[in-house]
């Protein structure tokens, strides 16, 4: 028997397929995590934990999860071939283990002072023993794709090689949504790409009952005659399945399927926005209800303060499109297809998605097609030749990449974004305002005529062994901090509760203790801010094994 693995090393998470390649690459089981094991909701966070830590102890947290995912595919490894994977430069090269300020840092001359020499991110092929994974033989091949540049990664490559978007003619638009928005914008034989840091919502992280797109999670909301929420429901396979129908205002269920709901991922929330801005039961920035929730299925509510962390993730993408448009000096009328990628451009309905600013407002054709990083990285297990293929297709593509951190047109925009959603400023306002920017304001919405789902789910096929999820991941960071009083403020505003308050025996006072995979990182930092002794520093946990 021969077997092979693909592997997508996403920011929310990792997927992971096990291939028979005596049978035509067929995929024989799956296996994902619920997290990344790095704590943060974004690269950025990942990159900060990786220079503050130490790139030893942030490649050992990667390869312990990558062996624990590869360990739940249920296979002899001595039959293993060989690995692939796909994901974005950072991603893959905290994988790798190779240099990764080239990423972190913006600026030649800051590169140039720290020392830093770009790697090479053209595709090639080491081995499990370089990486040192202790699950497979140390011979193993891993197969590692191109980049385009160095900031434009094989994730973005492989959103364009299955969406064959480079066969048409028309200008056309690809974004893979997630907590790091990757998008393209294909206009007269050039890609323009741009990554938008849209944040934990749209993996469904940041939110109160928020979950990754796995088993059980609330993927979408409908609409019926009498006002009730239908409640679609991901089942063992993956599939969205009709649970139950809720008044979203008193939480009244009619249940149809012996289904539990455990939370609500991305693209439920999307429907929940969407749903309750076109009720009226959303009125920016407030829900209008007695009790200021929407209800869901088994106790799952949504807030206010969901609908905030929603709308800066829709903001930052709106933002972005346009940003890309108006860089190449195209109006929003002249972007007629859409492709939507990754797990929430798969699940999320694509006219809610238009509702909430996610997709232009103008459109004739929307395509959803998937997990493409997945599914680039089944390829190259099918035909090896695919690495060659990538690679002449990265070096054909004239690239532009547009900074939005560094960029005007981008800062104006997201900022009439956060008046509109966190704010309560109306349309006509906002387009009054971005207006004096000297940018178009919003055009009226125009539905597209074709929405084309070309897969039924994320990952449209699991295998005879069907899906298995690794469901604890990372690591322990802990530290006793003198001063400490144990009033457990920074555990109770913890907002993914990944922050416990310990007795410490052996030093006295009290330890705090946080799980890697559950924690926002610097990009959130409540616990810190909520001291009030002001004795806290996250900057001094300590990494530490799971207990």
């Amino acid at each position: 028997m021969a077997y092979g693995i693909a592997l997508d090393l996403g920011t929310s998470g990792y997927r992971a397929h096990l291939v028979d390649l005596d049978r035509d690459a067929k995929i024989v089981s799956t296996a994902i995590t619920m997290r990344h094991p790095l704590p943060g909701a974004n690269v950025m966070d990942h990159l900060h934990f990786w220079i503050g830590n130490g790139a030893e102890i942030g490649h050992r947290i990667i390869r312990q999860t990558v062996d624990e995912l590869l360990m739940l595919l249920d296979v002899d490894f001595g039959d293993v071939r060989r690995l692939s994977v796909c994901g974005n430069p950072i991603q893959l090269s905290l994988f790798e283990n190779i240099e990764i300020r080239d990423l972190a840092y913006a600026g030649q001359n800051k590169l140039e002072a720290l020392g830093v020499v770009r790697p090479s991110r053209r595709g090639h092929v080491i081995t499990a023993g370089d990486l040192e994974l202790t699950s497979l033989r140390s011979e193993t091949e891993i197969i590692i794709p191109p980049a385009i540049r160095h900031e434009i990664g094989a994730d973005a490559l492989a959103m364009i090689m299955k969406s064959g978007l480079l066969e048409r003619d028309e200008t056309c638009m690809v974004t893979d949504y997630g907590t790091n928005a990757e998008m393209g914008l294909f206009h007269d034989g050039e890609l323009y790409s741009g990554s938008a840091a849209a944040g934990p919502a749209m993996e469904g992280q940041s939110i109160a009952a928020g979950m990754l797109a796995a088993p059980y999670a609330v993927s979408d909301l409908t609409l019926n005659e009498d006002g009730k929420w239908g409640n679609l429901v991901l089942d063992e396979d993956l599939k969205p399945t009709l649970a139950a129908n809720v008044d979203p205002v008193t939480g009244a269920t009619m249940r149809l399927e012996p289904i539990k709901a455990l939370g609500i991922t991305g693209t439920g929330v999307v429907a929940a926005i969407a749903l309750g801005l076109e009720s009226e039961l959303i009125r920016l920035p407030e829900i209008a209800t007695p009790s200021r929730h929407l209800h869901m299925m088994d106790g799952i509510r949504f807030s206010e303060n969901d609908v905030t962390e929603a709308g800066k993730a829709m903001g930052a993408i709106r933002a972005g499109h346009r940003t890309l448009m108006h860089e190449v000096g195209i109006k929003d009328e002249e972007v007629p297809v859409m492709y939507m990628a990754g797990a929430s451009g798969t699940y999320v309905d694509a006219i809610k998605a238009q509702t909430c600013g996610m997709i232009p407002r103008v459109l004739d054709k929307v395509y959803q097609l998937g997990n493409t990083s997945l599914m680039m990285a089944h390829d190259l297990l099918r035909d090896p030749e695919t690495l060659d293929h990538m690679q002449e297709v990265a070096d054909s593509i004239a690239a532009n990449h547009i900074m939005f951190a560094t960029n005007k047109t981008f800062e104006h925009m997201y900022v009439l974004e956060i008046a509109y959603w966190l704010e309560g400023m109306d349309s006509d306002m906002f387009n009054e305002m971005i207006q004096l920017h000297g940018l178009p304001p919003l055009p009226p919405m125009r539905r597209p005529q074709q929405v084309v789902r070309t897969v039924k789910s994320d990952i449209p096929e699991v295998g005879d062994k069907g899906l298995r999820t690794l469901k604890e991941v990372g690591v322990i960071m802990n530290a006793n901090f003198p001063g400490c009083i144990g009033c457990r403020k920074c555990e109770k505003t913890c907002p993914e509760r990944a922050l416990k308050v310990k007795k410490d025996d052996e030093q006295g006072g009290f330890r705090i203790v946080i799980e890697t995979d559950k924690c926002l990182g610097t990009a959130c930092k409540h616990c810190e801010m909520v001291c009030p002794e002001k004795v806290y520093n996250f900057y001094d946990l300590k990494v530490d094994e799971r207990e």
